[in-house]
């Protein structure tokens, strides 16, 4: 039987995860392209770190980082870190080399875990454990620790997507984490989160364990007792493939990967599939509909910041039954536990339907004490941000992000409507819109346009058609055609990267009605 290598068990502790899976030893609990693992094959590589961790020091509430390349070691690392009593900092390792650097000096953990292929990335400094498989590990010692322990509870220390600025380090909970997973398992189902005689189905997730959504998804799928299908990254023909050799009928898909999907034409069918929850960043009305419409598969919003320590608004097949599609577009009505304010820029409330800044309060939140948390807690409600809105049936709509707004002489433009109704153009695939910097007016729309296949939509027809649709001081005064929006990897646009490269080749600014 496992057992914890330091700490008994303690309630909350994520750990009990893993020490209380129902399936059997001899049972696959973890499924990815090339392979699977038992129960069994997972606690005993997770137990044989956990105690190799003890040995080199790791102690309780002690930091170790994981440099994530593929997920059955990040599973294996976070739960043999949580079994030794330390705290998980997962590092991506698909950040460039000066990245991942900035990451573990932020973290400054005790030891960091790597594979082979990544280890000569970490610098020599930190103490290390290489990984040559799953189950053994050769230590490489680094300069003596002299770092600070989080608080009691901590599980795990996230970093912001930094879309738009520096990430910043999270602080997670075991207990915040847990109650999250529990309070979404108990709406969706109507009740507690408890077994039941049928076993759940294989919980796909199609998102590197390195971010927060495929932890939170993972840990998700613990808590149910399913087996776990990893897709670390993600390809369109694979996706279908764990979908139809699993029986897949309930997964996760950030936005940009239901538009590689829907635009494949190799996808004709995604059966078993029946409902996809959508993760990671927000979904527009005509996403979701292209997607519904090619596969038949309905969409369940959702809208969650790692700060707030997972999802805390979403839908339901109940609110599908009821609401259909009239609702489209909406992230969901909040949890149980949720609180949420819809702010203006004095910190008034708002009433039903009025666009302003979301504040939540959530018993999941991160840990008091991180970084920025005076700034952005205040009476324990969190300022996110976000835009949003919240209509008489208790429904979120987002309507972008307040670092995003464009102000034209005064006058506030929400990116997103334009890009939306820049999609709706027959000869555009997708949209982004971001304000660039104006000499007279400080600020003015430029729209960068992904063609539909074999089109090349012209500049003077996208702002004509925008203007039938909008104001005119929210057409896009420039409009640039390319290839590819740059996103991270968890699909957002990154907005200052096009701004940026705008603004340095047309010289600092586009100029009031200038059209490069």
């Amino acid at each position: 039987m496992l057992e914890r290598t330091v700490h008994p068990a303690s309630n909350g502790d994520l750990a009990a995860l893993l020490l209380d899976h129902p399936a059997g030893e001899d049972q696959h609990v973890v499924h990815w392209l090339g392979g699977s693992l038992t129960l069994g094959e997972l606690s005993d590589a997770a137990q044989t770190l956990a105690r190799l961790l003890t040995r080199q020091g790791v102690g309780e509430r002690e930091p170790v980082a994981c440099v994530v390349d593929e997920g059955a070691t990040a599973l294996i690392t976070m739960f043999a870190t949580w079994l030794a009593g330390g705290v998980y900092v997962p590092v991506n390792a698909r950040l460039s080399d000066v990245e991942l650097h900035q990451h573990l000096t932020a973290g400054n953990p005790l030891l960091v875990v790597v594979g082979e292929v990544q280890a000569g990335r970490v610098p020599v400094h930190w103490n290390r454990l290489i990984a040559t498989d799953r189950q053994s590990w050769t230590h490489r010692a680094g300069a003596p620790w002299s770092g600070e322990r989080p608080a009691p509870g901590a599980a795990l220390i996230m970093r912001t997507s930094g879309t738009t600025g520096p990430s910043k380090p999270v602080v997670l909970r075991h207990r915040g984490v847990g109650d999250g997973i529990d309070t979404l398992i108990a709406r969706l189902r109507g009740g507690p989160a408890k077994g039941g005689a049928r076993s759940p189905m294989p919980n796909l997730i199609p998102t590197s364990l390195a971010l927060w959504a495929g932890i939170w998804n993972a840990l998700f799928a613990f808590r149910l007792g399913a087996p776990l299908v990893l897709l670390d990254r993600f390809d369109t023909v694979d996706y279908a493939e764990l979908v139809r050799r699993f029986g897949i009928r309930s997964t996760v898909l950030a936005p940009a990967m239901m538009t590689m999907l829907s635009e494949d034409p190799r996808i004709t069918d995604l059966a078993p599939l029946r409902f996809v929850r959508s993760i990671t960043a927000p979904l527009t009305p005509g996403q979701a509909r292209r997607f519904r419409d090619r596969f038949g598969v309905d969409v369940l919003n959702s809208y969650g910041q790692t700060e707030l320590g997972g999802e805390v608004v979403g839908w339901t097949a109940a609110d599908i039954r009821e609401f259909g599609a009239t609702k489209l577009g909406a992230v969901g009505r909040l949890h149980p536990g949720i609180v949420m304010r819809i702010l203006d820029d004095d910190r008034r409330e708002l009433p039903t339907g009025e666009v302003g800044e979301i504040w939540v309060r959530s018993p999941f939140a991160m840990q008091e004490g991180a970084e920025d948390a005076a700034d952005r807690v205040i009476d324990g409600f969190l300022r996110t941000g976000d835009l949003g809105r919240l209509d008489g049936d208790g429904f979120l709509w987002i309507e972008g992000r307040v670092s995003d707004m464009i102000n034209r002489g005064g006058l506030k433009i929400v990116p997103q409507e334009v890009e939306e109704v820049l999609r709706c153009h027959p000869d555009v695939a997708d949209a982004c819109v971001a304000g660039v910097s104006d000499p007279r007016l400080g600020e003015v729309p430029v729209a960068w346009i992904r063609p539909a296949a074999g089109a090349m939509p012209g500049e003077a027809a996208l702002q004509e058609f925008t203007r039938r649709s909008l104001a005119g001081y929210k057409v896009p005064v420039a409009v640039r055609l390319v290839e590819e929006l740059p996103r991270n990897e968890i699909g957002k646009v990154l907005r200052r990267e096009l701004v940026a490269g705008y603004e340095t080749a047309a010289g600092g600014g586009a100029g009031e009605g200038e059209v490069k």
